[in-house]
């Protein structure tokens, strides 16, 4: 296998419990070309950093052709698939158009990957079982882990130029409202960690969904201690997060970059289960309500719990760069 193409849209968690199945490909095909077709932005953090060799924007219209039945289609985008031993599908194709087009421009050997989740297993497992089902390719090992590259980690030294460790990461956001804690107890935790001591710096994370809870904490706040990293690009985050002593957030996709580049991590979830989309790392603990309702979960239980010693950095993944960097 010589040229092989992942199609992932999604978001950035979604993307990121794809890796390990990702990392399979990369691991019997060593020495293919391994392109992903996805949002650039998020695909990203696999470029050039162990994965990818290359990637290209999901967002084109000329796409959209290949969604209907019968279309005529672009030859430029014909030519582009066509050049592909391998394609493997997690784009939600229920009546097989896209697959059909695919075959019309000359792709031979297409695997289609499920995106959506369904029982217990967890969704790195899930994502993964096309590639067991068509070659055979078993997932031993389902924690994704992204190796920012020496370029992202000056980019981190840089930001975070004045901080002083430990830096502990806030992420008080997420894609969903109700997997939130609120934002009043984030603000108090930010103030109870830096009393106890159990931070120096803080950092606040967040992106355009997160606009809300990080106005709300600037507002509340103003402190020399308190770094706001909003909408840094990801590969830039993922190296900055990779500096951080500790990291906190919720059911997220930045969460899943936090623990993909080794950072201790304690995560707060309420209605989704963790046994499916928490991150699969030894280093990752979940603080849950047995309401399952983020609000019911006390200032003092996740205070405690950031206070209780993690787990290391698994060995080298802070001090390692990409294998293609």
């Amino acid at each position: 296998m010589k040229r092989i193409l992942v199609i992932r849209g999604g978001a950035i968690g979604d993307f990121i419990l794809t890796l390990p199945a990702i990392r399979l490909l990369r691991e019997e095909y060593p020495h293919a070309h391994l392109e992903i077709l996805g949002y650039k932005h998020i695909v990203a953090l696999a470029e050039g950093r162990y994965y990818a060799q290359a990637t290209r924007s999901i967002e084109y219209g000329a796409l959209a052709s290949f969604f209907a039945r019968g279309a005529e289609l672009p030859d430029e985008l014909a030519d582009y698939f066509s050049d592909f031993e391998l394609v493997v599908s997690y784009l939600f194709d229920p009546d097989g158009i896209f697959q059909q087009n695919l075959a019309r421009s000359g792709v031979d050997y297409f695997i289609s990957a499920n995106p959506k989740m369904a029982g217990d297993k967890h969704a790195a497992v899930q994502l993964a079982n096309a590639l067991r089902e068509q070659l055979h390719l078993r997932l031993s090992d389902p924690a994704a882990r992204l190796y920012p590259s020496l370029a992202d980690r000056a980019a981190a030294q840089t930001f975070l130029a004045g901080t002083t460790p430990p830096v502990v990461a806030l992420h008080p956001g997420s894609g969903s409202e109700t997997k939130n804690w609120p934002i009043e107890q984030w603000v108090q935790l930010g103030d109870a960690l830096l009393k106890a001591r159990l931070a120096t710096s803080l950092l606040v994370i967040g992106g355009e969904a997160d606009e809300q809870q990080l106005a709300a904490f600037r507002a509340s706040r103003r402190d020399e201690r308190i770094r706001f990293a909003q909408n840094l690009p990801l590969p830039e985050l993922a190296a900055v997060v990779e500096r951080c002593a500790l990291f906190l957030g919720h059911d997220s996709g930045i969460s899943h970059l936090a623990a993909a580049v080794g950072t201790p991590c304690l995560l707060l979830f309420g209605p989704t289960e963790p046994a499916v989309w928490a991150p699969p790392h030894a280093h990752v603990r979940v603080l849950r309500p047995a309401s399952a309702v983020l609000a019911d979960l006390p200032l003092e239980v996740v205070l405690s719990g950031a206070a209780t010693p993690s787990s290391p950095h698994p060995p080298g993944d802070r001090s390692v760069a990409s294998p293609m960097s």
